[in-house]
């Protein structure tokens, strides 16, 4: 094993860094910090520059340079002093295997990524998650499990027959926890996937993989949303049904391994249950999409993908909201909507009358003007060959449902704000927690200055004004801004937002923005470009 208290120098670059103990007397400098003392270490490298794709390529969309580093980062600006914890982000890194380029965004082995704020210093670190996938995949040089878009390739027909085998049984489904990461109640931090068996268990502090996260219960399943709703006291998340096609609504309590079901939902439309990466929750439902955007069994024991992968459009089949009581597990709205298509929902809350009755569902998420193509865009061929001229990322909107709940059959689909406010691009959400389920005013997501290929700029949106204040850095590419709220702060947009940024040079940085005011408070270059990551956390020190 290696020893993490130490920092390797890429050849490349050549920089290095000492890695620090978390100690009190190494942290009592305050605000700009400065690169310790130097020290090298080899570290395994995942390079391989041809089969990467890195040659004139984004640093985007290239794989990660090597399985692990650390090291404190110089800071340009002032860190507040009140910013004392980590911040983690998950998403895909590795995009190759020896000479073979992986197709999809979705593809990649996972790496997580953290910054460590303390006393106003700032120490940075990654590494890549052991899944069985990842270190098989290693091992023989060649894919083992199906990830996203990829197959495993047989020797023969009958290694095929038995490989569909495994996939009824889960056993040849990926770990590869590459798409979220949460803190449980509990403390526990977990990478997450859309495949159940992709639920891994982390140490925040060193990013080590300490092995899966075992559900204790018996409800069986091969999948669930990828974005559960978790809190300090509870952990919510859709079961799909691929047989029956519906949804179980399920909560695990902090402290146990255990989901128990709230409820079901069954389906109203189409031959499958919709894809359901994520829902949106408010104080007293959870509520339930039904996009027409389907699981596909048929292309789900394909070889090679279809243009939408493991989904099917099914726009025939209709577009529907379930609303279903948290308290009893029973659905006490069941809309037809507009036809959408989205990854991400944004935030829920009731809407009541003057009396104090909840009379509506308020749901927002990051809609993709029902066109599917955004899957297809994310092909890594079409993300590595941007020529900075032609504007081919399809339009995006804050897209806001409104649910009645006075026994109506249908619901209302519309833009929250001018898509123009934030270039027609919209994903990678977060809002402040507290405000999670209720009434809130903003959020902060990626946009587009365009000519773009994909989502490159940051925007606070502000639903009261129904404005958008936008961060742009020519030729870069921002991951999910995530904000942090100050301790004690009364006000909705008091606190941070934190980004790792990706630049058209091969570098890259770490940025924080002032979350009223959206302006740059400070960055810390990074060795080396790291490539684009999806989903964060924060794990506040204790």
């Amino acid at each position: 094993m290696l020893d993490f208290d130490r920092i390797s120098n890429h050849r490349n670059n050549r920089v290095s860094f000492l890695v620090r103990k978390q100690d009190k007397q190494s942290l009592t400098i305050t605000h700009v910090a400065s690169p310790l003392r130097r020290q090298q270490i080899s570290v395994p490298s995942v390079e391989n520059d041809a089969a990467a794709g890195r040659n004139n390529q984004h640093v985007a969309w290239t794989s990660v340079r090597q399985e692990r580093w650390e090291g404190e980062l110089h800071v340009q600006g002032e860190l507040p002093l009140w910013l004392k914890g980590t911040y983690l982000r998950n998403g895909p890194g590795l995009w190759h295997l020896e000479n073979y380029n992986f197709r999809h965004l979705f593809d990649g082995y996972a790496t997580i990524v953290k910054l460590h704020f303390e006393n106003g210093r700032l120490v940075a670190g990654h590494r890549q998650i052991e899944s069985e996938a990842y270190k098989a995949a290693r091992k023989n040089k060649k894919i083992c499990f199906r990830e996203f878009s990829e197959v495993p390739k047989h020797e023969n027909f009958m290694a095929y027959v038995g490989e569909l085998a495994n996939l009824f049984s889960g056993a040849s489904l990926t770990d590869n926890a590459n798409t979220g990461v949460v803190k449980l109640g509990d403390g526990r931090v977990l990478c997450l996937t859309e495949t159940q068996k992709g639920s891994l268990i982390i140490d925040p502090n060193t990013l080590e993989t300490l092995g899966r996260f075992e559900y204790s219960d018996n409800l069986g399943g091969l999948i669930h949303s990828a974005h559960p709703i978790v809190t300090d006291t509870e952990f919510l998340t859709l079961l799909p049904d691929l047989l029956n096609p519906g949804y179980l609504v399920v909560r695990m309590e902090p402290g146990t391994n255990e989901r128990k079901v709230i409820g079901r939902v069954n389906c109203r439309g189409g031959p499958a249950a919709g894809w359901v990466h994520s829902f949106p929750v408010t104080e007293h439902y959870i509520i339930v999409p039904e996009m027409p955007l389907r699981y596909c069994a048929q292309n789900l024991l394909r070889a090679e993908p279809t243009p939408l992968y493991k989904f099917e459009w099914h726009p025939e089949s209709k577009a529907f909201v379930h609303v279903m009581c948290k308290a009893s597990g029973k659905i006490v709205a069941s809309v037809e909507v507009p036809l959408f298509v989205t990854f991400h929902f944004i935030n829920a809350y009731e809407e009541e009358d003057e009396d104090g009755r909840v009379t509506a569902i308020i749901a927002d998420c990051c809609e993709h003007n029902a066109d599917t193509t955004i899957l297809d865009q994310l092909r890594l061929q079409n993300l590595r060959s941007f020529n900075g001229n032609d504007d081919v990322l399809p339009d995006a909107r804050v897209g806001r449902f409104r649910i009645p709940l006075d026994g109506s059959p249908f619901g209302k689909l519309e833009a929250a704000l001018d898509p123009d406010e934030h270039g027609r691009a919209m994903d990678m959400c977060s809002i402040n927690p507290a405000y999670l389920g209720k009434k809130y005013r903003y959020a902060y997501a990626c946009g587009a200055q365009r000519p773009c290929n994909f989502p490159n700029t940051l925007t606070k949106l502000d639903f009261v004004e129904k404005k958008a204040k936008n961060w742009h850095d020519e030729g870069a590419v921002p991951s999910e801004p995530f904000f942090v709220a100050r301790p004690g702060a009364t006000e909705e947009d008091d606190g941070v937002v934190i980004s790792l940024v990706s630049e058209k040079s091969g570098n890259g940085y770490a940025l924080l923005l002032d979350g009223s005011t959206f302006e740059e408070i400070a960055r810390a270059k990074l060795p080396y470009g790291l490539p684009y990551g999806l989903h964060g956390c924060w794990v506040p020190k204790k």
